[in-house]
This record gives C-alpha cells, structure tokens and sequence, in this order.
C-alpha cells in the first residue's frame, strides 16, 4: 500500500505538458473539452483546491489515462465560475455536476484546508449521495500515515499499489495501552476502487 506523493502526481502532470507547450490550465480545458454538455456524467467529482493545480492535472491523468476514469474538475469544465466568491449559482452548478456524478473524491493537501468550498462539496455530496473517499497527497514517500482533518477520518481513503492498482482503506479507532483513546489510522483494506465506483 502506498500514499500518492507530490512528486509522483507533479511527475504524471509534467509528462502530459511535455506533450505541448501549454499551461497546466490550457491542457486541463483541453482534455476536457469532450465532456462539453452540462447533463455529463463522471465517475468522479474532484474535490480539491486551486491552489494545487498542477497536483490536480497528475491526478486527473492518472485517473483518467492509467485506470479509465471520466473527471470532473470545476474550473475546467466550468470556468465561467467564480471559485472565490461564494453566490448562489456557482452552488447551483456546482450541485448539478455532483448530482452527474458516482462519486467524489477529496484531495487532501496543505492547500485544501483553508478552501471554502471543499467542506460543502463533501457535506453535499456525503448526504446526496454517500460515494466518497479522501485521496491524501503525501509530501514524501517517507510519510506512511494519513492523519488529516478530524472530520476526514469519516470517510475511506485512497492508497494504490502497483499490482492492485488502488485501494480503499477505513480509518479505524484504537485504543492505547494507557486507556487514553486516540485516532489511529489503521490500514484496513475495505473494497478495491473499480468494485466500489461501480
């Protein structure tokens, strides 16, 4: 079991520029342009924060380019938004393209606990429609627990292999030898992620 790493996702993104020329942003739009129709289905609703958009194009390539899947970034699909002002129909796109979607999967960095949008995402995914995990992207590969906000710790998260591709694992409670009790995050394997989405 391993943790995605900065460098391993900035390493996928830093492949597909290499193609072209262009900006992170430009190949993102780009690779989106297919899924144009506001009624789109996706099998994930990426949550995450601007602030990590190079992190956000390695993540959406692997996703989509190593295990088949159709993403949804906001900003991409729907740049016309305003991200850093909270109105009434940025909301509203935004819980159409969830209610398009199987699943939502939050991306965890430094970046994503100050967005304001990601907490609403997940709480309105959650309720709607309860298909979500967190995807932790580690500093280092040396880092081999995910301890993440409190409220995180509801939910699975994502690790992968390279035999098994990727994984979801519970967060699990555990109590010390002193009685005192603490959230420890144990790997428990609970579904593989292609028979969860489905």
């Amino acid at each position: 079991m391993s943790f995605f790493t900065e460098s391993q996702v900035r390493q996928k993104a830093s492949e597909a520029k290499s193609y072209k020329t262009v900006s992170t942003e430009e190949l993102l739009i780009e690779s989106n342009e297919k899924f144009e129709s506001s009624d789109t289905n996706y099998d994930i609703f990426l949550s995450h924060s601007f602030k990590d958009a190079e992190l956000i194009l390695g993540i959406k390539k692997i996703l989509e380019d190593d295990y088949g899947y159709s993403v949804y970034v906001d900003w991409i699909e729907d740049k016309h938004l305003e991200r850093d002002q909270v109105t009434k129909y940025t909301a509203q796109v935004l819980k159409d393209r969830m209610n398009n979607a199987k699943s939502l999967i939050f991306v965890t960095t430094e970046n994503s606990e100050t967005s304001k949008w990601m907490p609403w995402e997940l709480g309105y995914f959650d309720g709607v429609n309860g298909h979500v995990a967190i995807l932790p992207i580690m500093k280092s590969s040396s880092e081999t627990e995910y301890k993440g906000q409190e409220y995180l710790g509801l939910y699975p998260y994502i690790t992968y292999s390279s035999f098994s591709g990727l994984k979801l694992n519970e967060n699990k409670k555990s109590t010390s030898t002193k009685g005192l009790f603490r959230d420890m995050l144990l790997s428990t394997e609970v579904a593989k992620f292609k028979d969860w989405i489905n």
